[in-house]
């Protein structure tokens, strides 16, 4: 049986931690544009491929799609660094994180970017929750247990979350961030996953996308 991954990101959720602020319009309006455009392009193919809707052949090309997208953002943190709230604003960031989410073909690029998103939280240029999501994603990647308990596995039948460093700890590491207690998490994404099945037409009610993650 094939196993189906997804990250499940509730916007909501995605606000629970302290935001920072930004008041000024961002510097890089041209490439907060590029990236958004990207990652609503590419989220048809995400939402689709989680719900067993793609042939292989159009799996492949999704594939092939979000590498590209890698590319581009790896170009992009070369000469930036992370593209956070003062160079794309908000909806920029939000666009170039998803897209590092997608990365998992490109884990130079990945990890890259999570250490570059880290240093943009730590500047008060990116939300936590994001970085949280993104550092989880590069661990279960390379076959290490997870930090804040983000990724989850989807089969056809269940929804596993991927093993957690220390569990006991888990709630106490997740709230440092913002992020909600793990079991509140669990049921949101329970939620979501049952609209999702529901409703198809959802869209961007849920984002949906190849390896599952749950604030």
């Amino acid at each position: 049986m094939e196993h189906r991954t997804a990250d499940m990101s509730p916007a909501g959720l995605l606000q629970a931690g302290a935001e920072p602020c930004v008041s000024e319009p961002p510097l890089r309006p041209h490439l907060a544009r590029d990236l958004i455009a990207a990652a609503e392009q590419a989220s048809t193919h995400w939402s689709r491929r989680i719900r067993h809707q793609l042939a292989d052949i159009d799996v492949g090309q999704a594939r092939h799609a979000d590498h590209a997208n890698a590319k581009v953002l790896g170009r992009i943190l070369a000469e930036h660094g992370w593209p956070g709230h003062r160079l794309v604003g908000r909806k920029g960031c939000r666009a170039a994180w998803q897209l590092a989410l997608h990365a998992d073909d490109d884990p130079t690029v990945q990890r890259a970017a999570a250490r570059l998103l880290h240093r943009a939280v730590q500047d008060d240029d990116a939300p936590a929750v994001q970085w949280a999501h993104l550092h989880d994603r590069v661990l279960i990647s390379t076959g290490q247990p997870q930090e804040y308990g983000t990724q989850y596995l989807l089969t056809a039948d269940t929804v596993e979350r991927y093993p957690v460093r220390e569990p006991d700890g888990l709630d106490t590491r997740r709230s440092r961030l913002g992020l909600p207690p793990a079991a509140d998490a669990f049921t949101a994404l329970r939620r979501r996953l049952a609209l999702a099945a529901a409703h198809p037409d959802t869209g961007d009610t849920v984002v949906l996308t190849p390896l599952a993650s749950a604030a």
